[in-house]
């Protein structure tokens, strides 16, 4: 495949891991983004069992994401006033390896950006494939051919978008939201409900977390003072610190407010374009979407180094095993389990957290989803001199 041109769409974690494993095997790689610059920070995301740890060391990079992993810590339950309900094991949110998703995506950066194109503050516009490969368009930069276009650009996909039909046909709705905030506070992990809110301070996704069931809202998903004002609305009235909350969420520089969906696709490929990760796959807060993204990334490369280029042959391989891999994400639904939805229902929940043979039947349960693939060994992969093992 050396010098096979690929675009990939999106620069957070699926995007340049695929294009660790492309550079390796010579193609020519551009990495297109819409943030101006690499976005750091951001919620906590983590890995768990064997097969994830596996990609990450042929990848090269298992010890240093060891090295930045924040650990999974200990979360209380708290009431109104404080007091502990339940603790929440660390190893129950954290899996094996725990790691901000922005130094996952600067990691990652940092290991291709020098065999690889990245382009900061640009967008597809649009994408016409032809006889010999996909031409692209740019809302800023010139237009380009290439061989190939991948989508990585998580649920909300504009590669998606253009190359398969709107959004709605894909991404189903839960019915909850969740937003993610710094708001200035050093807080023990904690965490407050009240039927269908949530709300946490300390914990491990972000510095203040919230989750809340909600009708669909229609916003700008760029516009984060209108995101602030759905936040506030949505909280209004709840006791504990929320109200404490509220009023530095005003000021706050930094917040994220998005829905709790899942994406259902019969088919990640279409001629030359293919999706990997949330784009294909997603399912919000299920708790295995950075693993889904680096395994995809691992079998997209290694089965298109496999057909030798033969991109008809590579996407169904991949669609195949993928299929089977990504049933993991419809085994949970966030939204309810972190906010539920009556007294009863928050009651039973954090009972869960007090019997310790059920928690570790839920964990048994999330490792053998984790590694339900069997994971091949793509000797294309494997760096100069070096197995993937």
């Amino acid at each position: 495949m050396k010098n096979t041109t690929v675009l990939i769409s999106g620069a957070s974690v699926a995007g340049p891991a695929l294009a660790l494993w492309l550079g390796r095997m010579g193609c020519t790689v551009t990495v297109v983004e819409k943030a101006p610059a690499l976005r750091l920070g951001g919620q906590a995301v983590d890995f768990k069992g064997a097969t994830h740890l596996t990609v990450l060391e042929r990848m090269g990079v298992l010890d240093e994401v060891r090295r930045r992993q924040t650990g999974g810590t200990d979360q209380e339950v708290v009431d109104a006033d404080g007091r502990r309900l339940a603790v929440i094991p660390g190893a129950f949110t954290g899996g094996d390896i725990e790691i901000r998703r922005g130094d996952l995506a600067a990691l990652l950066y940092e290991r291709t950006r020098r065999n690889c194109e990245y382009v900061f503050g640009d967008s597809i516009t649009s994408l016409t494939e032809t006889a010999g490969g996909v031409h692209v368009t740019f809302e800023r930069g010139a237009p380009r051919t290439f061989d190939l276009v991948v989508g990585a650009d998580g649920i909300h996909s504009n590669v998606r978008r253009l190359a398969f039909g709107p959004e709605s046909g894909y991404v189903n709705f839960t019915g909850h939201y969740y937003a993610l905030a710094d708001l200035g506070l050093d807080h023990p992990p904690a965490m407050y409900n009240e039927p269908g809110r949530m709300a946490a301070l300390g914990g491990p996704k972000a510095p203040a977390f919230f989750v809340f069931a909600s009708r669909r809202l229609d916003y700008d998903r760029y516009d984060a003072g209108q995101q602030k004002r759905l936040l506030i609305d949505a909280y209004r009235g709840m006791g504990w610190k929320v109200p404490e909350l509220m009023a530095r969420l005003r000021d706050a520089e930094e917040v994220y407010l998005d829905s709790i969906s899942k994406v259902r696709m019969d088919h990640y490929a279409k001629g030359r374009v293919v999706l990997l990760g949330d784009a294909a796959y997603g399912n919000t807060l299920g708790g295995f979407g950075s693993g889904l993204a680096i395994v995809g990334a691992h079998v997209l490369a290694g089965e298109l180094a496999e057909a030798d280029g033969d991109h008809v042959t590579a996407f169904a391989r991949y669609e195949e095993i993928m299929h089977r891999y990504a049933t993991v994400t419809g085994q949970s639904s966030a939204g309810p389990f972190l906010a539920p939805p009556s007294p009863l229902r928050i009651t039973m929940r954090n009972w869960m957290f007090k019997r310790s043979l059920l928690l570790r039947v839920m964990l048994k349960a999330t490792d053998r989803f984790a590694r339900s693939v069997e994971l091949k060994d793509y000797p294309a992969l494997a760096p100069a001199g070096g197995s993937t093992r």
